[in-house]
């Protein structure tokens, strides 16, 4: 195989694990019923008139499966911190102990689970959109291989690893959707 067929592979290969990787990323966000520090993931705090990460003001810990405790590093910030959580619209409210904040992560419902598995069905469906977007560019770019004096035998392997690349990946998809809907339905 020539090195145009490889590039074309490792592309393939990285821009499908980047999918994975974010799509891992964004489940994160999706709250099981335990405390995660990754709920607060996104949430920008007015920092001296700066939108910033709050893990960039603040440390956050969960002392037990049920809380998320959020300690600034600086005491005049706990109000633009809990301003900024409230504003994000979580489904919790923080509550504040002296200079630190005290996030209590209520139960989840039967109905809410549902609604929190739909949600990461529909993270699992834009991912596989994402790989399949992927290998259908990269296969324009392998049918382009043939202009370039690539044999076409060549050309079909590339196109058949393409595919089981893909296949792989789609099946990551699915394998990280099961683990997922597994920890959101149990209680």
């Amino acid at each position: 195989m020539n090195e145009l067929s490889k590039a074309c592979l490792d592309e393939a290969k990285n821009s499908m694990q980047s999918s994975l990787s974010f799509l891992e990323k964004e489940l994160a966000k999706i709250r099981a019923g335990k405390a995660n520090p990754g709920m607060l993931d996104g949430v920008k705090v007015d920092y001296y008139g700066t939108p910033t990460e709050i893990s960039q003001v603040a440390n956050i810990n969960t002392p037990d499966a049920r809380s998320i405790v959020v300690q600034p590093w600086e005491k005049n910030m706990v109000s633009p911190i809990n301003k900024a959580i409230m504003d994000a619209n979580l489904g919790f409210t923080p509550r504040q102990e002296g200079d630190m904040l005290r996030i209590v992560i209520p139960p989840l419902t039967e109905e809410r689970r549902r609604e929190l598995s739909k949600a990461a069905k529909t993270e699992i469906e834009n991912a596989k959109v994402n790989v399949r977007n992927v290998r259908r560019n990269v296969m324009d770019k392998v049918k382009k291989l043939k202009d370039k004096s690539v044999p076409e035998d060549e050309v079909k392997q590339v196109e058949k690893e393409l595919q089981d690349i893909t296949d792989k990946h789609i099946a990551e998809c699915d394998k990280i959707y099961a683990a997922k809907e597994k920890e959101i339905m149990s209680i």
